[in-house]
């Protein structure tokens, strides 16, 4: 484990302290999991086609204290949402898909009750990603919550929320998991049991992230590395080198990913553009994603595209380059050139992605233009959430305050209901997540 601040002995107490009042046990016998949030600094959207990205953890994210309940029920409470979440670990999960077909899937789950706390939604979905190799015995009794103040859209909450619950269930069990077993699990929860069609960058960074390290993840092959910069942010600088912070900017705009189709929709046009240039290659039995096309074949036959879906391929093939010149570039701990591929990423993601909206462009805008950052782009899906910057680290408040003002000038409702002390949040790097 490297020196990240987070989280403080305050945080664990107060998790410790809310467990041991749901349990009656001492606050000794608390174990919690550490489940940090990510940024993916260059490979944005990508992960879904095979593609190679980049990310890290910050000091912020998911807190899960529990203990083992001693029989197969899970109880938990959270700090964000109210009600309680009950259900045994012997009973058999359905995809949610296939529990909307079918309404007697829970008729004799003793957590109908509580049917209305779909906060636990996570938790079932990482007892259904268990089950299929393992037999569970040992519930948990739990206390979640997220960094306190701090919207998470954009961070990948939910990958860090399912990886929370998975580590803590397979502790309460003895299960030994290795990181990229657990980076499958939680694809299934997010793929099979909630029918998200994402890949797999979020909980790969939540996992294998180490403090001070860019994370490199090829998603064809699952292959991963540990990218050291010459120094760790906040370090006294070396000739040529700047210390950085990360700045978050919050657009205040939430929805839930799953509901929006604009996600799925563009996914299925990577795959639809990946087939036809498959097929033009002559390779169209290769499963249709851009991994599998060569740059040549995109380059002699994209004039096959219809314009939609020239973009996307577009937006693939170019964030693939960047990816790689940003990992040449950070290790050489050359951060400009590592910001403007950044801000390069995050023109590709408007222009050739299309995702993003008024108020996400609008802020990247802004910190294209604000003191000190070196590079800014969406964070996350880009439909919802927050942009994310790496600033230089001696001028990251005057960052944040020019970012905050300009923001409300042009949002002023979207502004307003916004914690204005995490409204734009000066992080810095964090570690994988674990047990304390």
């Amino acid at each position: 484990m490297g020196a990240s601040s987070w989280p403080s002995e305050t945080e664990l107490d107060g998790v410790k302290k809310m467990v041991a009042e749901m349990s009656g046990r001492g606050v000794e016998e608390v174990r919690v999991v550490v489940s940090p949030y990510r940024i993916c600094p260059l490979g944005a959207h990508i992960d879904h086609q095979g593609g190679t990205v980049s990310a890290m953890t910050i000091n912020k994210g998911i807190l899960l204290g529990f203990i083992p309940s001693g029989n197969t029920q899970v109880l938990l409470r959270s700090g964000q949402f109210e009600g309680i979440v009950r259900f045994r670990v012997d009973e058999v999960q359905h995809p949610r898909s296939a529990a909307s077909e079918n309404n007697k899937v829970h008729e004799n789950d003793s957590s109908k009750t509580y049917e209305e706390c779909d906060w636990g939604t996570y938790a079932r979905g990482a007892l259904y990603a268990l089950q299929k190799e393992n037999h569970l015995t040992q519930g948990i009794i739990g206390f979640i919550c997220g960094s306190k103040g701090l919207d998470s859209s954009g961070l990948s909450s939910s990958a860090a929320v399912g990886v929370a619950y998975l580590l803590a269930l397979e502790n309460a069990n003895s299960l030994t998991v290795p990181p990229t077993e657990n980076i499958e699990l939680d694809r299934v929860i997010e793929n099979e049991y909630l029918g998200l069609r994402n890949g797999i960058l979020d909980q790969s960074a939540i996992l294998l992230s180490s403090y001070g390290c860019l994370t490199c993840m090829n998603c064809k092959t699952k292959e991963h590395k540990l990218i050291h910069s010459p120094k760790l942010h906040g370090s006294p600088e070396s000739k040529g080198q700047k210390a950085y912070k990360i700045l978050l900017a919050f657009s205040g705009l939430k929805h839930a990913l799953p509901n929006n189709p604009g996600y799925n929709r563009r996914v299925a046009e990577c795959q639809e553009a990946a087939r036809i240039l498959l097929d033009a290659s002559g390779n169209g039995d290769l499963e249709p994603l851009l991994c599998y096309v060569e740059p040549a074949a995109f380059e002699a036959h994209k004039c096959t595209l219809e314009s939609n879906l020239l973009r996307r391929a577009e937006h693939y093939f170019s964030e693939n380059m960047r990816v790689a010149k940003g990992l040449e570039a950070w290790a050489s701990g050359n951060l400009d050139d590592f910001g403007k591929l950044i801000s390069a990423s995050g023109l590709s993601s408007i222009q050739n992605y299309e995702c993003g909206c008024e108020p996400l462009i609008q802020l990247y805008e802004i910190l294209l233009r604000t003191p000190g950052i070196l590079g800014a782009r969406f964070s996350g899906a880009g439909f919802r959430g927050c942009c994310l910057a790496f600033v230089e680290a001696d001028r990251a408040i005057e960052a944040a305050s020019f970012v905050r003002n300009e923001y409300h000038k042009l949002q002023p409702v979207l502004a307003s209901q916004l914690n204005q002390d995490t409204a734009v949040l000066i992080c810095e790097a964090g570690d994988c997540a674990h047990v304390i």
